[in-house]
């Protein structure tokens, strides 16, 4: 009762005068007839008798008002207490004593609501404020309590006090504004957070983290398209204010890179270097971690070579992924010079930037740089896995160094029997087949055989092939017979090579049974017609291309030539001893 005789709107009363005993249910018997209570509710119209225990003949009006630190405990209770008044002590003589001095407060209730701007009916409301008069006029006192209450999710209570701020005139701080909104989060009131958004636009208080909690909570109720489309017209609204910082377009950043949408996240990159905003490490992070992800490594070396601009260092973690991009799209000497960056910075690159390094400067064909790196692997924590030695023997290759990537896989079947592939072998093969090495091809896939490892058809390609290249034309026909046996089916480039190795060899009967027993292929056709001709078996060519044009296929242009050629030969040859319409025939087959 003493805090409430305080009040700047009440009576202030000598209190050594009053003779009053105040019980703990907050209201005076002795002093009151009407016998009020303190609560919150409506405010009502109270018109307070005379005090019979002061024995004075003119006594002011009191208003009472409810303190606001009670509204904890009389939520927790469950139990709000309204005003009441008791209406039959009223008559019709006290209606000068029923309008407060403050207006009607009904009235000013509803045109607080009614001015809320529509976005924020976007989503209904749960919670109804119940309004109560202040005590407390401090506002910085208040926004203390919002703020403690808002902390402590007492949700119900906030929001009075906040909306009795509001209708009071009274203004939260900033703070106290942004932690109500993440108590309404927190606890899933998501209409009731846009309509304290609203409210904080139009007074002009809010800040890049107002901006924030909203976007990312209606990107969570409604998706990124939404959260794009508010921020667009939040952008345009801030351009007026300046409240808009690199916070809010990180944010968004981060929400187009949760939907894998890269597309917003670029516009939103080149907006927010457009208005004159300077990113952060944290933009440019989101911004490689987004591109990656996408495949967009040429944003990637965008982004890195800004950041450079702006004279800002990158992190670890963005470098490894710069030297991946840069490797994608060729550009072997960024990422020699970010992966030599991230040595002199003391950092460690990981496994998958040596081997994308290692892998882009062997098809380069920069021998030495690539095992510079290897090196250093090396002698790193980092150990070389199959992907490393992969790399390594592609780089030999395409160096032309076909016996030293022999040698090397011959280490690693050695030291590292665990980590042999498919692409190893192939690519020992392919060394082999270069060096035409028969024996040794055939030793390799015999090891493969044995090693339990699936051997495919490329493979036994690469075998008869290198056979091919030693003039080994009957250990090609075995490799084609073993590997039929072993229930790999042939393709054209294995009954190409066979081909072409049986012309070589002279195996002229191996060949037309190879090319009748297989289906109609003109790709065959055409190479056992153009080595026959080639070897001088013309009369043989003849009758493969007169089944060729039977079966309706056509040759190429190389293969009509051929033909034509060595038929004007023996139309000369022949025109003594053949009538004219034989020849003619001969010409029409053509």
């Amino acid at each position: 009762m003493v805090g409430m005789l305080r009040s700047p709107i009440a009576v202030q009363l000598p209190l050594h005068r009053l003779d009053i005993q105040y019980p703990e249910n907050k209201f005076c018997r002795n002093c009151f007839r009407c016998k009020l209570e303190f609560g919150l509710a409506k405010q009502r119209r109270i018109y307070v008798p005379k005090m019979s225990c002061i024995g004075r003949k003119k006594v002011n009006r009191v208003v009472l008002s409810h303190l606001e630190h009670e509204l904890v405990d009389d939520e927790e209770n469950n139990n709000q207490m309204l005003f009441r008044n008791d209406e039959r002590n009223v008559g019709r003589r006290d209606e000068k004593f029923l309008v407060p001095p403050w207006g009607n407060l009904d009235e000013r209730l509803e045109s607080k609501i009614d001015s809320v701007p529509s976005n924020s009916g976007r989503v209904s409301c749960v919670l109804e404020p119940r309004l109560h008069f202040l005590e407390e006029r401090d506002e910085e006192v208040l926004s203390k309590r919002i703020l403690n209450l808002s902390r402590t999710n007492k949700v119900n209570s906030a929001f009075d006090l906040y909306m009795s701020m509001e209708v009071s005139g009274l203004q939260p701080n900033l703070h106290a504004c942004n932690s109500l909104i993440a108590c309404f989060l927190r606890n899933e009131f998501f209409g009731e957070a846009l309509k304290v958004f609203e409210l904080m636009k139009k007074n002009g208080v809010t800040s890049a983290h107002t901006y924030s909690l909203i976007l990312k909570a209606v990107a969570r109720v409604k998706g990124c398209d939404s959260a794009v489309e508010m921020f667009v017209e939040l952008e345009c609204e801030s351009r007026l204010r300046k409240d808009f910082d690199v916070l809010v377009y990180n944010t968004m950043i981060s929400i187009c890179g949760m939907a894998n949408n890269w597309i917003e996240a670029e516009k939103m990159w080149r907006s927010l270097n457009k208005n004159g905003h300077q990113a952060t490490t944290v933009t440019y992070g989101l911004l490689v971690g987004i591109f990656m992800r996408s495949g967009q490594s040429e944003l990637v070396i965008d982004v890195y070579n800004e950041m450079i601009e702006n004279k800002l260092e990158p992190r670890e973690d963005m470098m490894q992924a710069i030297i991946s991009a840069s490797t994608k799209e060729g550009n072997w000497s960024l990422a020699l010079n970010v992966f030599k960056s991230m040595l002199d910075s003391g950092f460690s690159p990981n496994s998958v930037a040596y081997n994308s390094l290692i892998n882009s400067l062997g098809k380069a064909g920069e021998i030495k740089l690539t095992f510079w790196v290897f090196d250093h692997m090396k002698s790193s924590d980092k150990k070389p896995d199959e992907y490393t030695w992969n790399a390594l023997l592609n780089a030999l290759y395409k160096g032309g160094r076909y016996s030293d990537a022999l040698w090397l896989f011959e280490s690693i079947k050695m030291k590292q029997k665990s980590q042999l592939n498919p692409h190893l072998y192939n690519t020992a093969l392919m060394c082999c087949q270069r060096l035409g090495l028969w024996d040794k091809s055939v030793q390799i896939l015999w090891q493969m055989e044995s090693g339990g490892m699936v051997v495919f058809v490329e493979s036994y390609n690469l075998v008869i092939d290198t056979c091919e290249v030693a003039r080994t034309p009957k250990v090609a026909l075995q490799v084609y017979e073993h590997m039929v046996h072993k229930g790999c089916t042939p393709n054209t480039f294995t009954y190409l090579s066979l081909i072409r190795s049986c012309i070589w060899g002279s195996l002229w009967p191996e060949v037309e049974q190879i090319v009748d027993s297989v289906p109609p292929d003109v790709s065959l056709y055409n190479a056992a017609i153009h080595g026959m001709c080639l070897r001088g078996k013309i009369m043989s060519a003849k009758k493969l291309y007169i089944k060729m044009r039977d079966r309706g296929l056509q040759p190429d242009g190389k293969t009509r030539a051929l033909m034509l050629q060595n038929l004007k030969r023996d139309s000369v040859r022949l025109r003594k001893r053949y009538p004219t319409p034989r020849r003619s025939l001969d010409e029409r087959r053509l």
